[in-house]
């Protein structure tokens, strides 16, 4: 799992069957380099790729979730679409104390 920050929503004009109505998130991953950053809002995009995330658990903007990118993905589904990464987790607090060689 990955932590990443909200930073939008995706509108699709053109759905699969199966995935019309639902939300999709733009997440701006977070990173060693940047996470403490992210949260202290300092630095709202990553460097990394922006990955566009299926959510069904209500993420909004400015959120910080945890998302599962890859096959795992579509593990929830019976039938599995074709999506590369899912909303799995709302973040309501993040503590982080860094190590004496950081």
């Amino acid at each position: 799992m990955k932590l990443g920050k909200v930073i939008g929503r995706v509108t699709l004009s053109v759905a699969t069957p199966g995935l019309e109505g639902a939300r999709w998130l733009l997440v701006s991953p977070f990173s060693r380099g940047n996470y403490l950053d992210s949260m202290a809002g300092e630095k709202q995009l990553s460097a990394e790729p922006t990955p566009v995330v299926y959510d069904n658990l209500g993420g909004g903007v400015h959120d910080i979730i945890g998302y599962i990118e890859g096959r795992e993905a579509a593990s929830p589904f019976v039938t599995p679409p074709p999506i590369d990464a899912i909303n799995a987790a709302l973040i309501d607090k993040f503590f982080y104390t860094p190590s004496e060689s950081e």
